[in-house]
């Protein structure tokens, strides 16, 4: 219209909005799309993904050309789009929207021996076939337990230096396939056992480490929920503290406006806070 861009801000749709404030980015966002890394390749084609990649130059133009032909573009999934599959009944629009169930795990990955057993899931190191490349999948029986949720937040947070980078995911209608980066370094439960001692310094860095990492996911609205040390991991041998990462977001919730307070709990035995416990035992 001839008011241009006032118009827009005069609508009533967007009449909640203080445009000042938004200006100066003294706004939150009420969400952040799961939209992950720069470098993700979820949304393209795992048929065009899966090849092996080739040094193809362009041809020089001819003398009659007007552009050069650089390849083909990509444009990531917008939010609102995003948000809309999220937000679909049933769960499983998300693991859908990244690999359709025409296209199998093993199609893609080799599976090897086991790393870990839990109550909803198995985890497995397996190989990538087109490079060779090792990875860590949690399998996850879909009739016990939802992955929605746990999608949603390695896709989200997954690019923070210590929280496991979720690289694929497939769905074949039984069960989904996490596939991670492979945690060589083992469990920081295992460290601990393997050391004749845990120095006051190590431990300061380890634990200085994972509040940093919990800080920063509660900020997002994230909490874990099953923090022990057999779900924290290096990721390489070098035990180093920047190689930790923290794993296993299983009963990891995102807090949001319409969700409240988290009543349920959610814990593993030896490592709960007694105030839970008692809690428990109070309402039972």
């Amino acid at each position: 219209g001839p008011a241009g861009v006032e118009e827009i801000k005069r609508h009533p749709f967007f009449t909640t909005i203080d445009w000042n404030k938004l200006y100066r980015r003294e706004i939150n966002p009420p969400f952040k799309p799961a939209t992950g890394r720069p470098e993700d390749t979820f949304y393209f084609d795992p048929e065009f993904t899966a090849k092996t990649p080739k040094d193809s130059p362009g041809i020089p133009p001819s003398a009659n050309a007007h552009q050069l032909f650089r390849g083909f573009s990509f444009v990531a999934i917008s939010s609102d789009d995003e948000n809309q599959a999220i937000q679909t009944s049933g769960g499983h629009s998300i693991v859908q929207q990244l690999h359709r169930n025409s296209i199998q795990f093993t199609d893609g990955y080799e599976v090897k021996q086991d790393i870990g057993v839990g109550s909803y899931s198995i985890c497995k190191r397996c190989i990538h076939k087109t490079t060779n490349m090792e990875y860590a999948v949690k399998i996850i029986d879909k009739s016990k337990r939802d992955p929605t949720e746990e999608i949603e937040i390695l896709l989200r947070y997954g690019q923070h230096p210590n929280i496991i980078t979720l690289k694929d995911v497939y769905d074949d209608g039984k069960y989904v396939y996490l596939v991670t980066e492979l945690m060589k370094g083992g469990e920081l439960l295992d460290k601990i056992l393997r050391q004749k001692f845990f120095s006051e310094r190590e431990a300061s860095a380890v634990l200085l480490t994972i509040t940093k990492t919990v800080e920063y996911l509660h900020a997002q609205g994230v909490v874990h929920r099953d923090l022990k040390p057999s779900n924290i991991l290096y990721v390489d041998e070098s035990g180093n503290p920047e190689s930790i990462r923290i794993c296993d977001f299983g009963f990891a919730k995102q807090l949001r406006a319409e969700n409240g307070l988290l009543m349920t709990p959610c814990y593993t035995a030896n490592f709960v806070a007694p105030e839970v416990k008692y809690l428990l035992f109070v309402c039972i």
